[in-house]
């Protein structure tokens, strides 16, 4: 009997201990922001930062920390209101650059627009052209969208998570408009919940996909290498190699098997 008591005891102290460590993660300011590419710009808005890489007229990634209560407001709705972005220091993609391949190509959010229905501020800035990328419409409107369900339903359930997106941007690539927006044959996503110290990355072809978009999940380190951004460089080493090394579906509960 003294036996079991002191087992059970070691199980609980050892349970409040673990539970008490994970507690005091340090987070850092800004941990959803990865680490600069090369030299270019860094913008700031009112509810996502993002790095604009102007070979390519679009962002190499848009980060931003998505809460429970923003990821199930409804206050605003969609303005539609598509435009360059005045903070971009040289020239910015245009609404026109999309015009002669619109009924082909999406001006596709990589911040999307539901993200935001918590500010009007932040639903108008969603739609700067800095923001968008061209995607197939069957691409934007299909699996790529139930990928952004997805990553509202965990910022629901998990309290939060810290989210960067954007397209794999490589030489060569076809482009569109005047200002020659490149055009991702891959676009990416990244999610980091440090309540419970787990990331999942996703790398998804710009087309339409008929499988589940649960197919195209992969380690954050697999969308490292595929990017060449380091994510989440702010953490401490040893968290940021446990979280980013690893892949445990199990971990993640999907609401949507589109």
């Amino acid at each position: 009997m003294k036996l079991l008591f002191s087992a059970l005891f070691i199980s609980v102290i050892l349970s409040l201990t673990l539970n008490s460590c994970k507690k005091k993660l340090v987070i850092p300011d800004n941990v959803e922001l990865p680490a600069d590419v090369g030299d270019h710009q860094i913008i700031i808005h009112y509810a996502y930062t993002l790095s604009y890489n102007e070979d390519h007229e679009q962002a190499d990634w848009v980060a931003y920390k998505l809460t429970r209560e923003e990821a199930l407001s409804d206050d605003y709705d969609r303005t539609d209101d598509f435009r360059a972005d005045y903070a971009v220091t040289d020239t910015s993609a245009e609404l026109s650059d999309y015009v002669l391949t619109q009924s082909t190509y999406a001006r596709g959010h990589l911040a999307p627009a539901a993200d935001f229905k918590w500010s009007e501020k932040a639903m108008s800035e969603s739609f700067y052209m800095s923001n968008m990328s061209p995607q197939l419409h069957e691409f934007n409107s299909g699996k790529w969208m139930y990928l952004e369900m997805e990553v509202r339903h965990w910022a629901d359930i998990y309290d939060d998570v810290y989210v960067v997106t954007g397209g794999i941007l490589t030489a060569g690539l076809p482009y569109i408009g005047a200002n020659k927006v490149s055009v991702p044959e891959n676009f990416y996503k990244v999610i980091l919940d440090l309540d419970e110290q787990k990331g999942i990355g996703f790398i998804m072809p710009n087309k339409n996909i008929e499988d589940t978009f649960k197919n195209y999940a992969v380690s954050i380190d697999e969308v490292e290498e595929a990017t060449g951004i380091d994510f989440f460089p702010l953490l401490d080493d040893k968290t940021e190699e446990k979280i980013e090394s690893t892949l445990n579906m199990s971990e993640w509960d999907f609401d949507f098997y589109k």
